[in-house]
């Protein structure tokens, strides 16, 4: 037998156990987790908390009973306080302060990340909450649901600051988003397509306020104020939505590490540590559309590098094909997705890159109903030629198109191969010259 130690019992960590379960019968499996649940999909928060969904059970999709059926043995509310790298050793402490130590023959970090928190002053009054853990989810959710609350403040226009000032709107809430980017999402998306979102959100009430850095909390007994560099702001509640660092704490002094501060791996998702393996959030992952290691949090790449992992321990070589950072958002009805690479974040990695914009209706006009404009932009490398990013916007469900677009990033194909790619037409979808191919054949 052997034994197999995962720490972090979230996405990458569930992936890696259940590829070490269900494929592996030679396997011991034991799991360790801090926290009280397991498998929460924190991109749900903001349905639950706006009441687009009818409760959040349905966030969990899997619980310790199941790990525990399939042979493994899973220890929650149990911190990690050191390993011994050398003897092969973790060191636990359970919450009423019992401690145990637990042996490895292999040991798969799964420790996700943690939310980015300056510590300007007042940072820590009551009223300031994060939106990572289910717990957080459960704070937020009583404070919202409190009348005293009335004007909400959120810190960060990422997917989680936007999805969340949406969800405060919803429950009839004054919401000030704020962020010292100029844009809303500029993370993934290009101005042409966050100046829509800004316009969105402006429309349905969330007064922004971009390019305005948070400098300061007011407060006694909980946070009444923000101080940012346009001015004061009385505030009842504030929401942190700034983003994720790699929450690498435990071997950081052990294994070789990326410039953020995550585990360094190769496409086998094996450390420095040839024994020690990275997951999710923790670790680095490849990406296809810079051809090189990078840093990208996602619940889908964690559950892929998860499973890569879990067959590499198991004994079956596998490597990583790569990610493009496929993600998407949708906001009173608009609808953002992308991969890969931005125009901005293509030139500030060292891409030469070109792109090549369309917009049209989805269906040809004569067709009655649901019939929205899409819009669609496609980065390439200017020598190359091959696709490196989309990005597409619309209040269609536009977004199964992204994936095609994130397997031509993945296949290296180029801007002039998809010119004359085989699209079908039929009036109930689409129109016989599809933006898909209008844009293509657009490009320089």
């Amino acid at each position: 037998m052997t034994k197999t130690v995962i720490i972090g019992t979230n996405h990458a960590g569930i992936a890696a156990a259940n590829t070490l379960l269900d494929n592996y019968p030679d396997q011991e499996v034991v799991m360790i987790d801090r926290n009280s649940n397991l498998s929460y999909l924190g991109c749900g928060t903001a349905l639950w908390v706006g009441r687009q969904i009818d409760d959040y059970q349905g966030l969990f999709y899997t619980n310790k009973a199941d790990f525990e059926a399939k042979g493994a043995k899973i220890y929650m509310e149990t911190s990690v306080d050191r390993i011994d790298f050398v003897k092969k050793n973790v060191y636990c402490v359970q919450q009423d302060g019992k401690s145990f130590t637990e042996s490895y023959d292999k040991l798969i970090l799964a420790t996700g990340s943690r939310p980015i928190a300056p510590k300007v002053p007042g940072h820590d009054l009551p009223g300031i909450h994060f939106l990572k853990l289910f717990q957080e989810g459960q704070a937020v959710d009583a404070e919202i649901s409190k009348e005293s609350v009335k004007r909400v403040a959120v810190i960060g226009a990422g997917y989680i600051g936007v999805e969340i000032a949406e969800a405060a709107k919803r429950r009839g809430k004054e919401v000030l988003l704020f962020d010292a980017a100029d844009r809303s999402l500029p993370s993934y998306y290009d101005k042409w397509f966050t100046d829509e979102m800004d316009k969105n959100l402006v429309d349905h009430g969330i007064e922004t306020h971009f390019g305005d850095l948070v400098k300061e909390y007011k407060g006694n007994d909980r946070v009444h104020a923000i101080v940012a560099d346009s001015g004061e702001y009385q505030v009842d509640m504030v929401i942190n939505a700034i983003g994720f660092g790699p929450n690498a704490e435990l071997a950081k002094d052990h294994l070789e590490l990326f410039p953020n501060g995550a585990y360094l791996v190769d496409r086998h998702q094996q450390t420095s540590d040839p024994d020690v393996y990275a997951v999710g959030d923790c670790a680095t992952i490849y990406s296809n559309a810079l051809e090189k290691m990078t840093y990208i949090a996602l619940a889908s790449n964690a559950v892929r590098s998860g499973i890569v992992a879990g067959h590499n321990v198991g004994g079956t070589p596998l490597e990583s094909a790569g990610v493009q950072g496929s993600n998407g958002i949708s906001i009173w009805g608009l609808n953002l997705v992308s991969t890969g690479l931005s125009v901005m974040a293509a030139e500030k990695n060292g891409l030469d890159v070109k792109y090549t914009d369309f917009e049209d209706l989805q269906k040809p006009g004569f067709v009655k109903g649901e019939n929205d404009t899409v819009k669609i932009r496609i980065v390439y490398e200017t020598a190359s030629r091959r696709i490196v990013g989309a990005q597409l916007a619309s209040k269609q469900d536009i977004s199964m198109g992204i994936h095609m677009f994130s397997l031509a990033i993945e296949k290296h194909v180029t801007i002039d191969e998809l010119k004359l790619l085989d699209i079908f037409f039929l009036p109930h979808f689409n129109q016989p010259y599809n933006y898909i191919t209008m844009a293509a054949l657009s490009a320089e």
